[in-house]
């Protein structure tokens, strides 16, 4: 495989395997968060549409906070604790459990071999890297909802774009991994960055 200066890498679903958190979080959910469901599927809801439809503004992670509040007609502290709660704190063991070994291996060998990293990710990163012990593997984050985040969702490549800047590394050495196609590929493409996908 071509050797890259940087690699930039997404964080749900590519850093732990996604669908046996999901399970355990969907089971979670069946015990002790019943009352969050409705919030988190109107907020999962409002990302894609952020994602297919980016508005001009400078926080795309508190503009779905606040379109759920109104969409609910919660109150928009409500709305963030059950957020926070269920996707950024409760999975945290889960992610850890499945997180993927091998690929942070090949993480930390690029590292060590003077490879620059960075995280980027369309959601705030800081709960689940510390959940995952891994905050160290990376040179830069650049995550929605979090200080010098980007102002658009993937496929729009600001994120990965803003990540190559801070490395002061030129997009055509960057590759990103990700797990989805449409979005992390879009932005890798629309970057003109190396994509690889994991499965």
């Amino acid at each position: 495989m071509q050797t890259y200066d940087a690699w930039l890498i997404d964080l749900d679903g590519t850093l732990y395997f996604q669908l046996p958190v999901r399970a355990a979080m969907a089971a979670e959910l069946v015990v002790a968060g019943w009352g969050a469901v409705r919030t988190l599927r109107e907020f999962r809801r409002h990302h894609e549409l952020l994602r297919r439809n980016p508005p001009d503004t400078l926080d795309p992670y508190r503009t779905q906070l606040e379109r759920t509040a109104e969409a609910l007609e919660h109150d928009l502290e409500t709305v963030a604790e059950h957020v926070t709660e269920w996707m950024h704190v409760r999975p945290g063991r889960w992610i850890r459990l499945f997180r993927r070994r091998a690929l942070l291996a090949e993480i930390e060998e690029h590292r060590n071999g003077g490879g620059k990293t960075a995280l980027v990710s369309d959601y705030p990163a800081s709960k689940k890297l510390d959940a995952l012990g891994i905050r160290s593997f990376f040179d830069v984050v650049v995550a929605s909802g979090e200080p010098n985040g980007p102002r658009r969702l993937k496929p729009n490549p600001e994120g990965y774009l803003l990540a190559a800047q801070a490395l002061s590394v030129d997009p055509s050495r960057c590759l990103v991994i990700g797990d989805r196609e449409d979005a992390d590929g879009g932005a890798a493409r629309a970057a003109r960055m190396a994509f690889r996908l994991v499965g």
